[in-house]
């Protein structure tokens, strides 16, 4: 039954629906803030100006206006004391008192002009007393400072005088005590202002308190609790609880994401349901073959056996026959029972080498560091009559230590070994040299391999070589590029070489570049520790 190998497609996420994003929230609410400080920080500006301008009447206008009347009614009160006690002692000296109250007594007048302006009452006050000051003047002092007779001008005035003054007296008093209520009420003022300023930034403060607690819980609200909602689900679904499913919440970005999320988590299920069974299938193939392996064995015993005790019955009677009838048989029936007993060798032959290829990797796999020196050595010596016969030169260069099945790379050195002797060019001394090169990973071997450090190991010749377009097809079993009465053999050995290196998770290649003869090249995997050190062949 084959393998389904693609998971089922899983239904499409629903929709997050409409709304506002957390970007789009973020953005409304601090708009909306900062609406609300630019409103307080404007009324706190008013409260402060307010305060400024409050503060202002009290000390830059009511108070120095006051101080400004206080010093106009000391310049009269020098004015009146000068004049009487000119008019007392005729003495002219008593007229400078007189002289520099009237000089104190306009720099005043001027400076609550100045002050009191916009003020009506003040405005008044300020009139009434400079009317009264000025009827004081034509009416008593300066009759008297212009008298040649002071004494007695005094007593003409004395009367007049003093009621004029005390007219000046309480027009000065009432104009220090409006002053003095225009005062009051600008400290009443600047205390109300003050009182006001505090509780508007009191008001700010509280304000900026409950924008920063709404938006903290705004926030919890609407980004951290669905994001703690959306972590708990996903480390349900890490746990393995792929049944879990997320509900979407928050905002629009949030409720995208773990819609997202949730549709990740349907394939995964998806997929890991897939895998499972998958699994599942692999584990009853992987019951099936080695119920073929086993077969496979049984097979491989009966073929060892019962398969050639056959065939070499036929051959011996068929030899027998020869021999006990050979005066009575022609050539033509000793050919045929040469071509049977031929036909039994090869069939057995056959068997045998198919037997060997199919036990690769399978029967008397012992791996171990194995120095290749060594294997190579047994192995010449094993194809010493060969190699003797053909006159060949076997050459090598320093080789290493490698991991792997000691007899397995035997039977591949003989092969690649052998073939080279054997396909051997007419009329030239067969030379067969075998080399390494250590590669730090497989990608710079040119035959490949699995991942890692390898040993590519060469084997050349100077035979009748093989042509481009037959490098894959002369590692296929049973596939020869010449006959049988050319060159003996069942067209196995590079096959089984071809095996034996993968077994050992190399890769072997013809070198097509190779000219004159042929160039196998191959990868092993290293050794796992350090080999002995062999004496060179």
């Amino acid at each position: 039954m084959p393998i389904d190998t693609a998971p089922q497609q899983a239904p499409a996420a629903p929709s997050a629906g409409p709304g506002w994003t957390t970007r789009g929230w973020l953005g409304v609410c601090s708009a909306g803030a900062l609406v609300v400080l630019l409103a307080l920080a404007g009324c706190g500006v008013w409260v402060l100006a307010h305060a400024t301008d409050v503060n202002k009447q009290l000390t830059e206008r009511w108070s120095p206006a006051l101080i400004a009347s206080v010093r106009m009614e000391s310049a009269l009160i020098n004015q009146e004391t000068g004049i009487r006690g000119y008019g007392m002692t005729g003495k002219r000296a008593f007229l400078s008192p007189y002289r520099d109250g009237l000089a104190q007594q306009s720099a005043a007048t001027a400076e609550l002009s100045r002050l009191v302006r916009g003020n009506e009452g003040a405005v008044r006050d300020l009139a009434t007393v400079r009317e009264r000051s000025e009827q004081w003047q034509n009416t008593t002092a300066r009759p008297i400072s212009e008298s040649g007779d002071p004494a007695g001008s005094a007593l003409r005035h004395i009367e007049s005088g003093k009621a004029a003054f005390d007219a000046l007296r309480t027009a000065l008093s009432g104009q220090q005590t409006r002053i003095e209520a225009e005062r009051d009420r600008s400290r009443e003022a600047l205390q109300q202002a003050r009182d006001l300023r505090n509780t508007v930034f009191i008001a700010i403060g509280g304000v900026v308190l409950a924008l920063i607690a709404l938006a903290f819980a705004g926030l919890r609200r609407g980004v951290q609790v669905p994001l703690d909602r959306l972590r708990t689900d996903v480390r349900k679904i890490a746990d393995g609880r792929f049944d879990h499913s997320i509900a979407p919440s928050g905002p629009a970005d949030l409720r995208a994401l773990a819609t997202d999320v949730d549709g990740m988590r349907r394939r995964l299920a998806d997929e890991l349901e897939f895998s499972d069974r998958a699994r599942s299938e692999l584990d009853e193939r992987a019951t099936e073959l080695r119920r073929s392996n086993e077969e496979l064995e049984q097979f491989a015993y009966v073929a060892s056996h019962d398969l050639q005790e056959p065939l070499r019955k036929i051959a011996s009677f068929c030899q027998l026959l020869e021999r006990r009838y050979a005066d009575q048989l022609d050539d033509r029936a000793k050919q045929y029972i040469a071509f049977a007993v031929d036909g039994a060798n090869r069939m057995q032959t056959l068997i045998n080498d198919l037997l060997t290829f199919s036990r690769v990797g399978r029967l008397h796999a012992q791996d171990a560091d194995v120095s290749t020196e060594d294997l190579l050595r047994r192995t010449t010596n094993a194809l010493g009559v060969a190699v003797e016969e053909a006159g060949a030169v076997i050459t090598h260069d320093p080789l290493p230590a490698v991991h792997g099945d000691p007899t397995q790379l035997g039977v591949l050195l003989q092969n690649l070994i052998s073939n080279a002797v054997k396909f051997r060019a007419p009329g030239v001394v067969p030379r067969v040299h075998i080399s390494a090169v250590e590669r730090k990973a497989a990608t710079d071997a040119p035959s490949g391999g699995a991942g890692g450090p390898r040993w590519e190991f060469a084997v050349s010749d100077n035979g009748i070589g093989i042509g481009p377009e037959y490098a894959e097809r002369i590692f296929v079993i049973f596939q020869r590029l010449h006959t049988r009465d050319s060159y003996p053999g069942n067209g196995i050995g590079l096959a089984l070489c071809k095996k034996i290196v993968e077994y050992h998770g190399g890769a072997i290649s013809l070198d097509t570049t190779h000219t004159p003869g042929t160039r196998f090249v191959f990868t092993l995997p290293p050794a796992r520790s350090d080999a002995p050190e062999t004496d060179s062949p």
